[in-house]
């Protein structure tokens, strides 16, 4: 994979660098924040080499890549202004998010560039205890208070981290936002604490707490911080704002925080991780089996960043159960990724089946698996459900708990206890997992008839002729059907290997055809559905009545356009007829534009067929016959 081709395609066809207002990137995403998420060709973007999906969630905009994102990412950073906590351009008119969307943005991004450390740290903290529970190193060493350093320091310290952060993700001076985070863990403010738990500022009282590895009041603090500093910056000339803005921010937030905001926000991580822990002493079984079984939902749509909060609520306390039901998950995930590396004779997903294992045992990292297989396989979704509910059950009817915050992998199981309980809890996971991909398969029905049947060879003529079928129960001969598509566009045929894009011309989409059209008209080739069709009408997705999902994609990279010269005419759900007229669009104009108008009509479920067979005719009508789909 060339990083550096891959950036440069996910920044055209993600809008363009203007188009985005914050580029970040966790484990396995690029998250982007976009001005106008209509702009994006998700389309394009799945099909690149190198990208697994493309999820809306959390008011931002993530193109999946798995373990090579830092690379893609870099390339990125390489060859445009984008970069982790800048702006492209700040832009009023950027779109306003739901209020849940951006609480998990900020969650998202303000805690995205800080899990590497947090793993790293949370790893070597499993070891530290590997290591004196088995007499290697002694608690009182130096080796031992030095490493103990390295593993607790981003957790002491995460209010510190987290306002820079935080403020970033808010749109403040992020060096101001550490210090408020650093008020905090200061030795005059924590002192306070040897004196008891209360003191006062100003007079007026002021309830005192341990703010280390706190995470909700810096997010309080930092979010009422970023509104004064737009304020101050409003009312204070310019020529004083450099040390005018900071003082006053300092000087009105800290206070505050310690007053108000802090104890606030303790008391919410605190409700959340209790209400946890109390439905874990009144059925640990129970909310072991729903987090194990259902979590991997959360992660298909980044939604999981809600709960690493209060996994660290719980584990400035000490410990937490959350991370040991996780794991559940991502091990019932492992087996049923190895299940599919061990069934599969195709070498590319034996590879992505390969890697999507490794990347969940050594590193605890399962968009991989969710996207490269899950997802697309949907038949093993239910295998991880019950895996993960069992092994998630297990776990929680035990009480196994994590002691530190850690990617839930081999090398982390040092960080669970008590150790033998997990490893039944997770070993239960993955073997189910495995054993029910290996005895039930990991393709649905359809897709394995397709696969095992003997493919329908085109004579000359363009006939398929079947091989010999196998009987059915009956004794009888199954027929193939067929489906006819027919054309819609009037123009020349081309083939797919002709289209200025590899997406298109390697079948990356799926089989099909390409016309260049003579007439600015597309209309249906079947009867059946509208899917999906762009706001920027360069490109429908139909369902036919027979099952078969047809893209008809007008122009190669029209979405540039941004919906200039296309007149869509119908819309999302839409019943259609054959003929029925599907879109309008300026032909001669797209073609001054520069862009080039052929348009591939694609078979996008192409597995679900024998073959699909093209017309031999060198020009179409509008509505003569221009596939079949042999089933």
């Amino acid at each position: 994979m060339k990083y550096e081709d891959l950036a440069k395609d996910i920044v055209q066809n993600i809008g363009g660098e203007e188009n985005v207002t914050n580029l970040v990137h966790c484990a396995t995403r690029l998250r982007f924040n976009l001005k106008d998420n209509r702009l994006p060709d998700k389309e394009k973007l799945k099909s690149l080499e190198g990208v697994l999906s493309v999820v809306e969630s959390g008011g931002q905009f993530q193109v999946v890549i798995g373990n090579d994102v830092a690379h893609v990412y870099q390339e990125i950073v390489k060859t445009s202004k984008l970069g982790a906590g800048n702006s492209a351009s700040a832009d009023a008119d950027q779109p306003k998010e739901k209020i849940l969307s951006r609480i998990f943005a900020v969650i998202s991004g303000s805690l995205s560039p800080l899990l590497p450390a947090m793993a790293g740290a949370g790893i070597l903290k499993a070891f530290l205890t590997l290591f004196t529970t088995f007499g290697w190193v002694s608690a009182e060493s130096g080796t031992y208070l030095i490493l103990a350093a390295a593993a607790n320091a981003v957790f002491y310290f995460l209010p510190i981290f987290l306002g820079v952060t935080a403020a970033t993700k808010f749109g403040a001076n992020p060096y101001v936002g550490g210090v408020i985070g650093a008020a905090l863990m200061e030795p005059n403010f924590t002192g306070l604490l040897a004196n008891g738990d209360k003191t006062s500022f100003l007079g007026i009282p002021v309830v005192l707490m341990d703010y280390s590895s706190t995470v909700f009041p810096v997010f309080v603090a930092i979010w009422i911080f970023s509104y004064v500093e737009k304020f101050l910056k409003k009312i204070i000339h310019k020529e004083l704002q450099t040390f005018l803005v900071p003082l006053l921010s300092l000087a009105i937030i800290v206070p505050l925080t310690a007053m108000i905001f802090g104890p606030f926000g303790v008391y919410i991580g605190n409700a959340i991780a209790d209400g946890i822990n109390y439905l874990m002493g009144v059925s640990g079984l129970l909310t072991g089996a729903v987090i194990g079984g259902l979590i991997f939902f959360l992660v298909v749509f980044g939604l999981h960043w809600g709960i690493i909060p209060i996994v660290l609520a719980n584990l400035s306390k000490g410990t937490d159960p959350i991370l040991a039901m996780w794991a559940a998950s991502n091990f019932a995930m492992a087996g049923v990724a190895l299940g599919v590396f061990l069934k599969s004779k195709e070498k590319t997903l034996k590879s992505i089946a390969g890697s999507s294992t490794l990347s969940l045992l050594l590193a605890g990292v399962s968009e991989p698996t969710v996207y490269g297989i899950l997802l697309r396989f949907k038949r093993t979704m239910p295998y991880v459900i019950i895996a993960g509910a069992i092994g998630g059950a297990i776990n929680g009817g035990f009480h196994t708990y994590a002691t530190a915050f850690v990617f839930q992998n081999i090398f982390s199981i040092g960080a669970f206890e008590p150790v033998s309980y997990y490893l039944v809890g997770i070993a239960a996971a993955m073997g189910i997992g495995l054993v029910l991909t290996i005895l039930l398969g990991y393709q649905d029905k359809k897709a394995v008839s397709v696969t095992e049947a003997s493919a329908a060879a085109p004579t000359a003529e363009g006939q398929a002729v079947p091989a010999k079928a196998s009987s059915n129960s009956t004794g009888d001969s199954p027929s193939l059907k067929k489906e006819v598509l027919l054309s819609p566009l009037t123009g020349d045929v081309k083939s797919l290997t002709e289209v200025p894009d590899p997406a298109f011309a390697e079948g990356a989409m799926g089989k099909g055809i390409a016309i260049v059209p003579s007439v600015g008209q597309a209309v249906s080739p079947v009867n059946g559905t509208i899917g999906t069709i762009l706001k920027s009408g360069h490109a429908v997705v139909l369902l036919s009545e027979s099952g078969a999902e047809v893209l008809i994609h007008i122009g190669v990279n029209t979405v540039q356009l941004k919906g200039q010269y296309f007149t869509p005419r119908v819309k999302e759900g839409d019943q259609v007829r054959k003929g029925d007229l599907l879109i309008e669009f300026d032909l001669e104009k797209i073609k001054e534009a520069g862009y080039n108008p052929i348009t591939p009509i694609i078979i996008s479920n192409t597995d679900d067929y024998l073959d699909v067979i093209e017309t031999t005719s060198s020009t179409v009508t509008a509505q003569d016959k221009l596939l079949t789909l042999v089933v």
